[in-house]
């Protein structure tokens, strides 16, 4: 199938002014979509601006996708939490070997899983969105020490955790990573995001839900067990409709590779009758030759994939994420790249 929908992440909330420029200049770029990054302080501090700038892009013909960008540190994100700020120890997820906590939310949380609820039901009924958009959903690695990946220990074992899994197995939870502790730590991770898409689509039953995933076999993500290295369980679950996998997130790799994950990526989606969608990085790298964006894109599209997005508008300009090339023209390439997959 053609590539049919193509699209940025936008993290820019503000003002309505600033908001309907910026999509018109998406819009310029030949993006039918945008996925709405939002942070837990925009929904504390912008709230009543949400369902407008989710209009204004509405108003020029753009679908929106609202994004739980960084809730809790259970998805993916560089945006801080108030949830970790404010909440109980407890509620954070613990390491298995140390019961050290860590800066993420346990989805095993009654606290944690109240609050992201909570949040998806009041966007759910504002906003006038397409749908919804569960960014890399993990669980935390340790790290000893800083930068240092440990590759025994994991988590998340907190007392909440351990109760939670002795009540369901009748036995204490065990400081490996067994095959029973894997499915508990899926099925708990699982529920928080399948009751999040209840919610929605009981809200309003013509928003989609997408689930991105981080690609566990990348040289990125290269064996850290976050929980939902497992595809096909993901690809499989009934309450998503697309089915996403994460950035390559260096331009180092060979062209093979972006192959190899855009097939597997298709083959599980048709199986699973899911839309097939892909990232293309732009931010914190860029190719030396900006036609690599073209390729990859070519390449996602020759194997099937029909949602074809890219982080972040501009390139990230003005962030520190933002592209070692000039980010303004990765930004034009891309524009350009999309104008021509969108003609087939």
């Amino acid at each position: 199938m053609a590539v049919t929908e193509t699209g940025v992440s936008y993290y820019g909330i503000s003002t309505l002014e600033n908001a309907r420029r910026d999509f018109q200049e998406i819009k310029n770029h030949n993006c039918t979509s945008i996925v709405l990054a939002l942070t837990e302080f925009d929904m504390f501090f912008w709230k009543p601006q949400i369902p407008k700038i989710v209009d204004e892009a509405k108003k020029l013909g753009l679908k929106v996708y609202l994004n739980t960008w960084g809730i809790g540190k259970f998805f993916g994100g560089e945006a801080p939490s108030l949830f970790l700020q404010e909440c109980d120890v407890m509620d954070r997820q613990f390491t298995a070997l140390t019961q050290t906590p860590l800066a993420a939310a346990s989805p095993s949380s009654p606290a944690f899983q109240d609050y992201m609820w909570s949040l998806v039901d009041e966007l759910s009924r504002t906003c006038n969105a397409d749908g919804f958009f569960w960014d890399e959903p993990h669980y935390a690695m340790p790290v000893y020490p800083v930068g240092y990946q440990s590759t025994t220990d994991w988590s998340c074992r907190s007392p909440i955790s351990q109760a939670a899994f002795k009540n369901k197995y009748g036995y204490e939870m065990p400081k490996t990573l067994s095959r029973q502790v894997r499915i508990f730590r899926h099925e708990m991770a699982n529920y928080i995001l399948e009751e999040c898409s209840r919610i929605v689509k009981s809200n309003n039953s013509n928003l989609s839900v997408t689930q991105c995933c981080l690609p566990a076999d990348n040289n990125y993500y290269s064996s850290q067990q976050r929980g939902f290295d497992d595809w096909e369980q993901i690809a499989k679950r009934s309450d998503i409709d697309v089915f996403s996998t994460s950035i390559i997130a260096d331009y180092t790799s060979p062209l093979s590779y972006h192959k190899k994950i855009a097939e597997k990526t298709v083959k599980l989606a048709r199986k699973y009758n899911k839309i097939p969608q892909r990232w293309i990085m732009s931010y914190f790298d860029s190719p030396d030759d900006l036609e690599d964006i073209s390729r990859i894109a070519t390449i996602y599209a020759e194997a099937g994939i029909e949602s074809i997005l890219s982080w972040t508008y501009r390139a990230g300009e003005g962030t520190f994420l933002q592209s070692p090339q000039d980010p303004i023209k990765v930004w034009d390439k891309l524009g350009e790249v999309y104008g021509k997959l969108l003609q087939g």
